[in-house]
């Protein structure tokens, strides 16, 4: 009865022990409970919307997939321990192979307008979904950094019956992100790139010119995994007005403009779409692209969160190391094709940053079209004309 009344009737100092050993487990326990909650464990591949959202659909609710599976010709889905990858491949077999590579938010539709007039023009041509955009699966454990996008490149390569590595085998077009995925990849292969064409290319966007807090929330990691998620998919299906209401325009006069010109990081992802320096309404087109980043946010569940690795890990800013090295390259055989009106990937400062790196006007081939961000889909045969010329292929 002695010991049975030291554990239930003991002195106040084994009862405060008690009540506060009580608190230190209910803590950890709704600690544990709100991380698993707030910070998930990540899955390996997250399945693409072939495999999970297409097979549901109605052949009449495919049809108005803003981005149809059917949407060039020469589809496979190339099986991989990342998952799936779709790529599109056709063109004559002997033609100039011609790989492309798209932008953070939206898929190889965007690249059409480039891609299918050098088709008729005799090449060979393959675009492929990055991971986590398009009919691609999503790795969902590993961050989508400069080694993960080039693996999926060697991947992509590695699927066609045709040789598409060796010295002087490829012709890459790289746009937006995909230019910084295109830049870096020929700094590691040089030999395997004869010539390397970068439409709107990041890479050298200087960090400053996002926002502060838009920089903190991506990269500090304070915000648990599932509220940015929200987030990040709330800030994607607002109306463009509210991503480029604040962007400042260039005045009449060249009197001072107002406003930062801060980019929020979902501006990235909507300037690929629509246009936020042309006055008219955006064309059928611009209308079906930001119709697929809408579509993706509700029928692919690896979008959102390859969106934000992409945001964290991939090659936006400050690869000034594999630009020097593209600065090497044989002269004439790397172009950049930059949009007068760009926002993004703002011409002064990559006159000033960029070019420099690769070795000035004398070793590459620097132009400005018409457009803004996406000119590869609104001005396609402004850009097309330079790649012609770069190629010496017959207008």
């Amino acid at each position: 009865m002695e010991t049975v009344s030291r554990c239930f009737g003991g002195p106040a100092e084994s009862r405060s022990t008690a009540v506060v050993a009580t608190t230190v487990v209910t803590t950890v326990a709704l600690l544990s409970l709100a991380r698993l909650a707030l910070w998930p464990k990540k899955q390996a591949v997250i399945l693409g919307p072939l495999r999970t959202s297409i097979p549901r659909l109605s052949k009449a609710e495919i049809d108005e997939v803003p981005y149809p599976p059917g949407a060039f010709p020469g589809a496979r889905d190339v099986s991989t321990p990342y998952g799936d990858i779709r790529v599109y491949e056709f063109g004559p077999e002997d033609g100039r192979k011609v790989l492309f590579i798209h932008g953070i938010s939206t898929s190889c539709m965007t690249l059409k307008d480039i891609a299918m007039p050098l088709f008729e023009k005799g090449c060979r041509i393959m675009l492929f979904d990055l991971f986590g955009r398009g009919f691609s699966d999503a790795p969902g454990d590993l961050p989508y950094d400069t080694r993960l996008f080039v693996s999926q490149i060697l991947l992509v390569l590695a699927s066609s019956p045709l040789a598409w590595t060796g010295d002087n085998a490829i012709s890459i077009v790289g746009y937006s992100l995909g230019g910084g995925i295109a830049a870096n990849f020929a700094a590691t292969f040089p030999h395997m790139v004869e010539s390397l064409v970068l439409l709107a290319p990041s890479g050298i966007i200087r960090p400053e010119n996002f926002g502060r807090a838009s920089r903190l929330i991506f990269a500090s990691g304070i915000i648990p995994e599932r509220i940015l998620a929200w987030l990040t998919k709330r800030r994607l299906r607002q109306p463009l007005a509210t991503a480029v209401s604040k962007k400042p325009r260039a005045p009449a006069d060249n009197a001072p403009q107002s406003g930062t010109g801060k980019e929020d990081y979902a501006d990235v992802a909507i300037q690929e779409a629509v246009d936020p320096a042309d006055e008219k309404p955006p064309t059928p087109f611009e209308q079906r692209v930001l119709g697929y980043v809408h579509w993706a946010l509700d029928f692919h569940d690896g979008f959102v969160p390859a969106f934000m690795s992409t945001i964290r890990y991939a090659p936006l800013l400050e690869q000034h190391h594999y630009w020097r090295q593209l600065a090497r390259r044989k002269p004439g055989t790397t172009a950049v094709l930059l949009g007068r009106d760009d926002t993004l990937i703002q011409l002064d400062d990559y006159v000033e940053d960029a070019l420099p790196l690769l070795g000035g006007k004398d070793n590459v081939y620097w132009q400005v079209v018409p457009g803004s961000h996406n000119f590869p889909f609104t001005h396609g045969p402004d850009a097309l004309k330079h790649i012609y010329k770069l190629w010496g292929i017959e207008q």
